[in-house]
């Protein structure tokens, strides 16, 4: 391992478990959904060291996978926490100085909280850079959206948890000039952020999916194992930045509505990343935003537990400038892509201009 510090990083299947398996031995890919189902609901599997890390030439870090799915983790809590513990276990035996949680063994954690007693090894969810870089994006889309009103209007959806939070209390810091609609299902937590950030923001709040109809840019934040938003939720030329992973758009919407463009969101820049021995669905040299700041905690010699639950932003503006000190590796937002595809924002600006 790299002299500066290991890493691990836990990733789990998603909404398909068979597609997603495959990813970590390609035979897998023969069984039947249904199989796997079955298999990882009701046997104990240990958990899977499916892939090696390199940056920079150098190997730092292992993907370890959770054998349960989406919808498991979200049904079985209990059981999901116990199986994201076994895999934390399985990161400490591998080396690494720090574990971050992929996709929902983050959700099902608390954020890690769950896990905040363990001294063997550090721990963070990777909402801290998950939160800058969505912020970064957002920042990126304004210009090219197409505003109905006098200024932008960004609808935030999950705007309570770990990552909304942070992210809705970064654009409240510098508005530029947006006005923000919060959509979460509990009520008294959402009043309460739209309360916190009122006196900086233009700020409404909504507990349904309807409350994007008239946005020009909807951010998804959400825990789901299931596509939430649909062709028929958005307005005419809306930008959509999904960082939910499993992600909350399918690439249907996209052909149901060539006037919205899908932007994927938390995705990251790592030019001399590669994987060996497995793929969490994304190209060499891209990540998403929380297993980069896995490896940047790891790689600048960070010790102790990190973003455990909400981060705050003094979490967030720490781990930018860590990110900034390995700049030579990249750690910035990616080029924009929809579905994996590049894409030209310019021209989406032209067609709905």
């Amino acid at each position: 391992m790299s002299e500066t510090g290991a890493f691990a990083f836990t990733v789990h299947p998603r909404a398909r478990l068979r597609e997603d398996l495959a990813r970590a031995w390609r035979p897998l890919g023969l069984v039947p959904e249904r199989v796997y189902d079955t298999a990882l609901r009701r046997l104990p599997l240990p958990p899977v060291t499916m892939a090696g890390v390199q940056i920079g030439g150098e190997r730092v870090g292992h993907v370890v996978l959770v054998p349960f799915g989406a919808r498991h983790l979200l049904s079985d809590i209990e059981e999901g926490r116990r199986r994201v513990s076994r895999a934390v276990d399985r990161a400490a035996a591998l080396g690494a100085d720090v574990v971050g949680l992929g996709a929902l063994t983050a959700t099902v954690t608390g954020g890690g909280l769950t896990l905040r007693e363990r001294t063997d090894i550090a721990v963070t969810n990777g909402n801290a850079f998950t939160a800058a870089i969505v912020e970064d994006q957002i920042r990126m889309l304004l210009p090219h959206v197409s505003s109905r009103t006098t200024r932008p209007h960004v609808a935030i959806v999950g705007a309570t948890g770990s990552v909304g939070t942070a992210v809705t209390k970064l654009l409240a810091r510098d508005s530029a000039g947006a006005r923000l609609t919060l959509i979460a299902r509990t009520e008294g937590r959402l009043k309460a952020l739209a309360a916190a950030i009122a006196d900086d923001v233009d700020v409404d709040v909504a507990q349904t999916i309807d409350a994007v109809r008239d946005a020009d840019l909807v951010v998804l934040l959400t825990a789901s194992a299931d596509t939430l938003l649909g062709p028929e939720h958005l307005a005419s030329g809306a930008v959509v930045l999904d960082a939910t992973q499993p992600r909350n758009t399918s690439p249907a919407l996209a052909s149901a509505r060539p006037d919205v463009l899908v932007v994927d969101g938390g995705i990251v820049s790592i030019p001399s990343l590669r994987l060996t021995g497995g793929e969490i669905g994304l190209p060499d040299g891209r990540s998403y935003a929380c297993f980069a700041e896995t490896a940047i905690l790891a790689l600048s010699g960070h010790s102790g537990h990190f973003s455990l639950g909400n981060p705050t932003l003094e979490q967030v503006d720490a781990v930018r400038e860590r990110a900034r000190g390995l700049g030579r590796l990249g750690f910035h937002a990616a080029e924009p892509t929809s579905f994996g595809r590049p894409v030209a924002l310019e021209a989406h600006s032209a067609v709905i201009a």
